[in-house]
């Protein structure tokens, strides 16, 4: 049998991405960074919206906007806005929101 050789995981994303504290590297894990959040905000839409057994294209009249809008949202592939994100949660009944600053305290969103 011939002998595998390996490569771990943190090489590979070296060689594409540039060693951790270059531009290349800072700028990939601000996007992914990014892409996560935009992913969990759109799965806790999807979930509420499932969960009040609503569709996407009756959850976006609710809202205003397109049924595109809506799975666009869900699935992550754009950042919701401050004012999107509260039209969308307001139209599923979620009509108080704080974001927890940590040592800054907390601020009312809507």
């Amino acid at each position: 049998m011939a002998k595998m050789n390996f490569t771990p995981a943190d090489k590979l994303i070296d060689d594409v991405w540039g060693k951790v504290g270059t531009p290349e590297r800072d700028a990939m894990e601000a996007q992914l960074k990014d892409d996560l959040q935009a992913y969990y905000i759109g799965e806790a839409i999807k979930a509420e919206r499932l969960k009040q057994n609503l569709t996407q294209e009756e959850l976006g009249k609710k809202v205003g906007v397109k049924r595109s809008q809506i799975c666009k949202l869900e699935s992550g592939k754009c950042i919701i806005t401050l004012p999107t994100m509260s039209k969308v949660f307001k139209a599923l009944g979620i009509t108080t929101a704080t974001l927890d600053l940590g040592i800054g305290g907390k601020v009312a969103l809507w």
